[in-house]
């Protein structure tokens, strides 16, 4: 028989290429969304196969999958700044109550459990480039703190059912990602990037443009997360590019791929944003013999390409999501 697998946030970015891999390997899967970032439209053509199935579902509510299951991906929650800072209850509480919610589905199903944490658990660093063994500089009250708290929580929480109930386990300490399926402007640096090039506008940077990121291509971390789910280790992962590169260098990057005669112009850097972020990739080396392949600037023009090809309406779309009143709660 078939293995199952749960993948939530599956209409995601990373969700919907995560149910495309797991297809791909032949595994059941059974994909969950409540839509309030995510879209229909990137697994839509998933809709017609016989082992996928799709729940229109919020995990902060009881979480119920007949049936067996092999294995649950934890991928639903808001991701980019302004989503976060829109719903910001809503994300505490995916981090928190979903989670709950997904530990218990797993202990009850016998299932191996991963969940998505975040490179922002390091918070503005410290310790440079960063390593799972770094506890991180996190500003709890700030408005960062929703997210970043959220992922931390996720992280001792899954532990805790790992250590208590003996139930397998995986995190995923994921960086800065990028690729098709991304929303334009969503507050991340690709897509505003991408979507200002796209309209001709000039390209914003913050501060000084001298903070860093470590950009890796969707195929690479799908890839490391395939390997990670798969592995015997329970303990964080950093699943990232170890590439580093000044936001500053990265718009001018942006400005010669667009062919464009754009300039940048410099805003005031945002509370909290981290000043450096680079993983160390070592434990990914050793234990899943897994590091990036995809050259940034490749994996670039592929992502550029993609953007290039939406019509007007696909990519009016992709800029802008709206939340109800009964989503922001």
């Amino acid at each position: 028989m078939k293995k199952r697998i749960l993948i939530t946030g599956a209409a995601g970015f990373l969700g919907s290429h995560l149910c495309d891999k797991f297809i791909s390997e032949d595994y059941e899967v059974i994909a969950m969304d409540n839509l309030i970032t995510g879209d229909l439209k990137n697994i839509e053509h998933l809709f017609k196969l016989e082992n996928f199935e799709f729940y229109h579902h919020d995990i902060t509510k009881f979480v119920h999958v007949p049936g067996t299951l092999d294995y649950i991906l934890h991928f639903a929650s808001p991701a980019s700044p302004i989503d976060y800072l829109k719903i910001p209850i809503q994300t505490l509480k995916v981090g928190s109550l979903g989670t709950h919610n997904l530990l218990g589905l797993a202990k009850e199903k016998d299932a191996r459990i991963l969940i998505a944490s975040t490179s922002e658990v390091y918070g503005d660093p410290l310790v440079h480039p960063q390593n799972e063994d770094y506890y991180g500089n996190v500003n709890t009250i700030g408005p960062r703190g929703v997210y970043d708290e959220a992922k931390r929580f996720q992280e001792s929480i899954t532990m805790a059912y790992h250590r208590f109930h003996g139930l397998e386990t995986r995190i995923a300490r994921i960086f800065n990602t990028y690729g098709p399926r991304m929303r334009l402007n969503d507050g991340r640096v690709i897509p505003t990037f991408i979507g200002q090039a796209l309209r001709g506008e000039d390209l914003t940077v913050f501060g000084d443009g001298k903070q860093t990121r470590s950009f890796c291509y969707i195929d690479d971390q799908i890839e490391g997360l395939y390997r990670l789910l798969l592995s015997d280790y329970s303990l964080p992962v950093n699943i990232g590019n170890p590439y580093e590169i000044t936001i500053l260098d990265f718009a001018k990057e942006v400005i010669k791929l667009a062919a464009s005669k754009q300039k940048i112009t410099y805003k005031d850097l945002p509370q909290d944003d981290p000043l450096q972020r680079q993983p160390d990739i070592s434990k990914a080396k050793e234990i899943l013999n897994w590091e990036p392949k995809v050259t940034r600037e490749d994996g670039m023009r592929k992502t550029y390409d993609y953007f290039r090809s939406l019509t007007k309406e696909e990519l009016l779309k992709n800029e802008h999501r709206n939340f109800s009143k009964h989503n922001r709660q």
